[in-house]
Parts: structure tokens; C-alpha cells; sequence
């Protein structure tokens, strides 16, 4: 979701269905996609007729308006995913702060990426320039949201001992609120990176994960301000773990899980978090390698990183600290990444010790956790 939004040179345009019920903003997105190569295949006006236009055209990316009359871009989102369809979103909005929580929701339903809309008075090139970028990686990154796909192989951790059978990951139900026990001596810090389709992914991981985890920790997703708190918000109901938006001075807990707020970096003193405001680090702020050298720096082999689906290199450089002090490092597998950027870095660097799918990746946390 932030502006650093690079598809791989000579990525290939798309076959685009636009959506909005402006026929002004469908003619601005028409004509501004076509400047830049995309083939513009069907306008709609309204999520019934995206829908209908997607069944019937089959784009490579459909862009979509969450607020239209009759069924919104919430309720195609849900459509899509029912019927099976594999064709990427890019949601085409106006977003503001106060609005995160939709942005959010959009995102866990599916959404590919989010664009928001230009506001008023404000040149449109760079709009068009970033909605261009989003729309060739939803493109590329298309063969990764097929059912279908195979499972890639998930490699036994090698500390860990052949005859421990793995843990499964236990039924989500709600429960009420029980006190959360101290963090065991030389119990692990799990650390979360990941960016692009990162919302989903968590939204499926989160609620499977055990409380007490660990000694606590943390996770870092790549969004602007005003969003990763509804993000938080969402995971947090849904879940074991106490999920919150760091504000700053909280304590590692082995029921909490700390977010790092978007246009913060998250650091850590000890095992106090701390935000910064210093500057964006190749565009991102938060920047998931600060956070990650911290932890690896105070707990070495107390740490466990977990890097999801992203685009770019973050968590690279924390990758090699925390291998450089004894933790662990699990990465999610090629097959169930949106988009395999932020992984791969860390598996070609030689640094995974655990690579699986989505769906195997709580169990693989629990007994990671336990060793």
C-alpha cells in the first residue's frame, strides 16, 4: 500500500475491467491505463455488472470503486472469492485515515492492493503513474492466486528433532479473556514482516496462532498512517493473541501482539517498543528490518522471524542479524504468496531454516515456539 510500488522491469501490461459509477472517474481510469499500454476490455457502473463483465471477459485486473449503488465493492470482493475467480483487485477509492477500517476489510476479502483516489485539484499524473505500477504486479503476481496451484515442499526445521511430531493448529473459537502467564525463561520473540497481500495473509495466520506465544512479539506491515490500527483492530477479534497498535512504552507480553503503526518504525529498547519518525527507508516506513536487528540484537537465539508475502527485500538485512545471533527464521512459501518478493530475498539468500505454505505456517510457528 505505500507509494514504493515497483512491478519487475518489462512487466507486461493488462486487459483491464474498469469500475466506478462516475462515468467521469471511468473515463479518467479508461484513458489514463490506455496511455500507459493497458488494453481497457469493459467499463461498469456497478458491482453487478463488474461482475458480469468479469465472467464474461475474464480480465487480467479488475479496478474497483468499494462505494457504488446496489451490490459495493465489499460484497464483489466477496463475490469473486465465492466463485472461484482468481482475477486480481485493485481497489480504485478515496481512503482517508478515518477510513482505514474499510481499507482493511477490502484488503482481507482480497483486494490485491489498493490506489487511492486523487484529491481534488491534485495532478493526476502521479495517480496514474502509481495506479499503473499496481496493476502490472496484480498482473504478474496472477498465476500465484490460482487454486489450483501446486504446494510447494516444506523442508524439516534442521534443529529440530525427527521423532517430535509437528503441532497442529488448533480450532479458532471465541473464548473469554483469560490472564496470560509470564513469558517462560528463554522463550522465543516471534517477529512478523511482511507488505503486499500481507492483510489477507495475516487474516488467516493470526487467528490460528496459540496464546501465550513465546515471550511476545510483534508485527510489521507495510500501510500509511491512519490504517494499521484498523488492521489491528480486525485481527484482534478474531483472535487468541491480544493484537494492538504500538503507541509506544509497551512491554513484549506472551498474549500480545504489537503492530507497528504505519508512518512509524517500530524499535525497540530491551524489550520496550519505542516509535521513530526518522526518515522512510527505501520509501517505507515502517522499515521491518529496524525492528527485526533490535529483537535479534537483545534476544539472539531467542528470536523467531516469520516473513510473508511482499514485494522487495525487507527483511533481508534483519534476516542476516538474526541468523547472525542464532534465531530462526521461517519464510512462507512461493505457492501461497501474493506476491514472492520479501520470501525469496531471504530463501536465495540461503537464510530460511522453514519454508512452507500459508496454511501450514501456524503449526510451524507453535512448534517453533516450543523448542
Amino acid at each position: 500500500m505505500q507509494s514504493a510500488v515497483r512491478p519487475t522491469p518489462g512487466a507486461a501490461p493488462a486487459r483491464v475491467v474498469v469500475t466506478d459509477d462516475s462515468g467521469f472517474m471511468r473515463r479518467i481510469l479508461a484513458s489514463g491505463l490506455e496511455k500507459k499500454g493497458h488494453q481497457i476490455v469493459g467499463e461498469a457502473c456497478d458491482g453487478d455488472e463488474a461482475l458480469a463483465l468479469c465472467e464474461r471477459l475474464d480480465p487480467d485486473v479488475l479496478t474497483l470503486d468499494l462505494a457504488m449503488p446496489g451490490l459495493d465493492g465489499l460484497g464483489v470482493l466477496r463475490a469473486l472469492r465465492r466463485a472461484g475467480k482468481d482475477i486480481p483487485v485493485v481497489v480504485v477509492s478515496a481512503f482517508s485515515a478515518a477510513q482505514g477500517a474499510r481499507a482493511v476489510d477490502a484488503l482481507a476479502e482480497g483486494a490485491f492492493e489498493l490506489a487511492p483516489k486523487p484529491a481534488a485539484g491534485q495532478p493526476l499524473t502521479a495517480f496514474i503513474d502509481d495506479l499503473d505500477a499496481k496493476v502490472r504486479l496484480a498482473r504478474q503476481a496472477r498465476r500465484r492466486l490460482q487454486p489450483t496451484r501446486p504446494v510447494a515442499p516444506v523442508p524439516a526445521a534442521p534443529a529440530t528433532p525427527a521423532s517430535r511430531p509437528a503441532v497442529a493448529a488448533p480450532p479458532w473459537r471465541p473464548v473469554a479473556p483469560a490472564p496470560v502467564p509470564a513469558a517462560a525463561p528463554g522463550a522465543k520473540v516471534v517477529a512478523i514482516a511482511c507488505s503486499t497481500g500481507g492483510p489477507k495473509a495475516l487474516a488467516q495466520l493470526v487467528p490460528q496462532l496459540p496464546s501465550p506465544l513465546g515471550a511476545g512479539g510483534f508485527i510489521v506491515q507495510h500501510m500509511p498512517a491512519g490504517f494499521t490500527a484498523s488492521l489491528a483492530g480486525r485481527l484482534d477479534r478474531d483472535s487468541r493473541l491480544a493484537v494492538r497498535e504500538a503507541a509506544g512504552g509497551e512491554q513484549l507480553d506472551p498474549g500480545t501482539l504489537l503492530m507497528a503503526p504505519g508512518g512509524s518504525h517500530l524499535r525497540f529498547d530491551g524489550d520496550r517498543a519505542r516509535l521513530s519518525d526518522d526518515a522512510p527507508i527505501g520509501a517505507l516506513r515502517p522499515r521491518a528490518d529496524l525492528t527485526i536487528t533490535d529483537i535479534a540484537t537483545r534476544f539472539g537465539p531467542r528470536t523467531l522471524l516469520v516473513v510473508l508475502t511482499g514485494m522487495g527485500k525487507d527483511g533481508l538485512a534483519g534476516a542476516r542479524e538474526v541468523r547472525r545471533r542464532g534465531g530462526r527464521i521461517v519464510c512462507e512459501a512461493e505457492s501461497t504468496c501474493t506476491v514472492y518478493g520479501m520470501p525469496r530475498a531471504i530463501a536465495e539468500a540461503g537464510l530460511a531454516d522453514v519454508v512452507a505454505p500459508l496454511d501450514e505456517l501456524a503449526a510451524v510457528i507453535a512448534q517453533e515456539v516450543r523448542s
